[in-house]
């Protein structure tokens, strides 16, 4: 059956798991479930990642350890997202600023003050590659983090710290524990922030329970993300956040693209109430097609509540369904990882509910080919680093 001819499978699939696995033929599901294991293993591991005060990276480079004036995570898909969640988890936490780098370079203020992560689960990621020689020559300090390839050899031929993660994940998205946690750690290397036992440790609880409130072996109706899946069913989903909650928003859109094939968009509060909400002034036989999940926190802003609730009733009129994920926890980092958890699960399940599997990403590794038959930046990167040793 190709792609087109697709038609949504009877729900009760979700509580078949012989049935189930038989789809998700690469076990993104199993990985999802193990979310909590994965978190507290690259914790772990990241935290045993010595920083050396200072590395000689020619005799005409010396990198200094010192505390960063701004910091960039540098990477691309569900390498980077990693680095999107740190950033709203830390925004009204601490005075750096932190960015993320989505490019072949850095922004021109990028310099020996900044703290450059470069993160890339294969290692290969071109642009990924790209800005970390930028940052080499702008004398940046550099970290990397990767499970092999390009990255992880030019940072060991350049003595440059390196955070190894796991390789054998079914794909990158599905490492978001080993591409977000080794910049915590790196956080407490760094000084910037300390004292977060106790968050992590309800965030792992949090985790272990939502992983299994919303297992295969949960029945769907039970089952969060499995009831989710099912409402949104043929429908485009859309989805919205707000303040620390905007890459949990763009996690759950991109992981509907790249696990459920389909498309899908998000918003934030609340700038969506002075543009996209005109959006659904449209007829409803545009709209009614479509539909949103919103990300909610008992604790939200009297504001930002008003505007969502006023929000829900105009879309509620157009709209397919109107779907909340609630956050759980009391600290934000639980708050943002629960959310971002049963967002992962319900586009997984949505996959299965459309007999596709999860983990093939046959387009984007379609334009990785097509883009190598044209230029192979490998060589190009090599000569790059040779200047440096």
């Amino acid at each position: 059956m190709s792609v087109d001819d697709q038609k949504m499978l009877n729900p009760t699939i979700l509580d078949q798991p012989s049935k189930a696995k038989e789809i998700d033929s690469s076990h993104m599901l199993e990985a999802c479930e193990r979310t909590p294991y994965f978190c507290n293993d690259a914790f772990t591991q990241a935290r045993k990642t010595e920083i050396p005060e200072k590395v000689q990276i020619s005799n005409r480079f010396t990198m200094n350890r010192k505390t960063p004036r701004n910091i960039l995570i540098v990477g691309m898909g569900g390498s980077a997202i990693g680095g999107e969640i740190l950033r709203d988890w830390l925004t009204s936490r601490v005075s750096i600023p932190i960015n993320v780098s989505q490019d072949y370079l850095l922004p021109a203020y990028a310099n020996e003050d900044s703290l450059v992560i470069a993160v890339s689960y294969s290692g290969e990621t071109e642009e990924t590659l790209s800005t970390f020689i930028d940052a080499l020559k702008r004398r940046c300090m550099i970290v990397t983090v990767s499970s092999g390839g390009h990255l992880r050899s030019f940072s060991q031929k350049l003595k440059l710290p390196h955070i190894p993660i796991p390789g054998n994940l079914p794909a990158p998205r599905a490492a978001i524990a080993y591409t977000f946690f080794p910049l915590v750690a790196l956080m407490e290397k760094f000084q910037i922030i300390k004292n977060i036992e106790q968050e992590f440790v309800e965030t792992l609880r949090i985790l272990r329970q939502i992983s299994e409130e919303n297992s295969l072996q949960t029945p769907l109706e039970d089952n969060k993300a499995k009831t989710t899946a099912s409402e949104i069913g043929d429908t485009t989903p859309i989805v919205y956040g707000f303040r620390q909650y905007k890459a949990v928003a763009r996690r759950l859109k991109c992981q509907f693209n790249e696990n459920s094939k389909v498309p899908s968009k998000f918003d934030v509060f609340s700038e969506l109430n002075h543009n996209e909400i005109v959006g659904w002034e449209a007829p409803k036989n545009l709209t009614k097609n479509l539909s949103v999940i919103l990300i909610r926190d008992p604790e939200e802003p009297s504001e930002l509540n008003r505007r969502i609730e006023i929000t829900k009733q105009i879309v509620t009129a157009k709209a397919h369904k109107i779907m909340e994920i609630h956050a759980k926890g009391k600290k934000p980092l639980a708050k943002i990882f629960s959310t971002l958890l049963v967002g992962d699960f319900t586009s997984i399940y949505l996959a299965l509910l459309r007999g596709v599997d999860p983990t093939p990403t046959k387009t984007i590794s379609h334009l990785k080919e097509e883009m190598k038959k044209r230029f192979d930046m490998t060589m190009k990167f090599e000569k790059e680093i040779k200047k440096f040793t």
